[in-house]
């Protein structure tokens, strides 16, 4: 709720820059205008404490999409990186996707397990978004989207957001996350104090350097994902809020426009890159609006 407060105050203090956007044809607006549409988003069902009437509240506050879990399980969810418990959904799991369907909220299948992305995918009744996760062929990590579920979000209408962070993106980082995971879960027990705990782990990173990987990693998982589910069903979803490691001409917001190069130099048209820079994830919102508006 904080951070909700401090997205509504910065629109309020800074009017010229910032505009609210709720709906995809206000970001139309809001950059026709030459301002930054600002919408709100949920990273992990656990803020809604198990209740559908929080869920509604966040929703008339100007949630838009909420993640259905973070890095672990909840009582109604499997996250990708712990230990399955439920397999999936629970019942109540399934009213909580079908609740978001009715007002219209994006169901973010990133973060959650293979299994759960599969359920959700039977159980939602408007096109999905995975709004930073990458290609699991290309990257074996269980963050990642694997090939068949790409295939069902192709039939449900929604859109794979590739993640940028170089554990997602390359075959070798995928497989050192994991240890570098368990080695962080470690030095936290073994170093109680903050300070010797983040020396101890920034010098075992230091010592195990994680391959950045870079655009052309990137857009490799893009065409991966067009491959499989085609261009109407990928953008962008770098996480640069939430990564420690950026691939090589990717370290932040300025390099975008060589995703664009690459795209161009790989032989894609115009129509299709602007598909995948934000066209496909605008389509999905209005789709799930009209989901939403046409709720019986």
């Amino acid at each position: 709720l904080e951070q909700i407060d401090i997205i509504h105050r910065l629109v309020r203090s800074y009017p010229d820059t910032f505009a609210m956007a709720h709906t995809a044809e206000d970001v139309i607006r809001i950059r026709k205008q030459g301002k930054i549409a600002s919408l709100i988003g949920v990273e992990g069902g656990h803020s809604i404490d198990n209740s559908l009437g929080v869920l509604r509240t966040l929703h008339a506050l100007g949630a838009r999409y909420m993640t259905l879990t973070h890095s672990d399980n909840l009582d109604w969810a499997d996250s990708a990186t712990d230990v399955p418990n439920l397999k999936g959904l629970s019942p109540f799991g399934e009213s909580v996707v079908l609740e978001m369907n009715r007002l219209g909220m994006l169901v973010d299948i990133s973060h959650i397990s293979a299994d759960t992305m599969r359920h959700v995918l039977k159980v939602t009744k408007a096109p999905v978004i995975a709004s930073h996760s990458s290609a699991f062929a290309l990257a074996g990590h269980p963050r990642n989207v694997p090939d068949d579920v790409l295939k069902e979000v192709k039939k449900n209408g929604g859109v794979i957001m590739v993640n940028f962070y170089s554990g997602f993106i390359t075959q070798e980082g995928a497989r050192l996350l994991p240890e570098m995971m368990k080695i962080y879960r470690e030095y936290k027990k073994r170093y109680p104090i903050p300070d010797e705990f983040r020396a101890a782990y920034t010098q075992w990173k230091k010592e195990h350097p994680m391959p950045a990987g870079s655009v052309h990693d990137v857009v490799d998982h893009i065409e991966h994902i067009i491959k499989d589910a085609g261009v109407d069903h990928v953008g962008i979803g770098s996480d640069f809020d939430g990564i420690s490691t950026a691939p090589k001409q990717l370290e932040d917001v300025s390099c975008y426009p060589y995703i664009t190069q690459e795209l161009l130099n790989r032989g894609h048209a115009r129509e299709a890159i602007h598909k995948i820079l934000g066209g496909n994830v605008l389509r999905v919102m209005r789709e799930a609006e009209a989901v939403a508006k046409n709720w019986k």
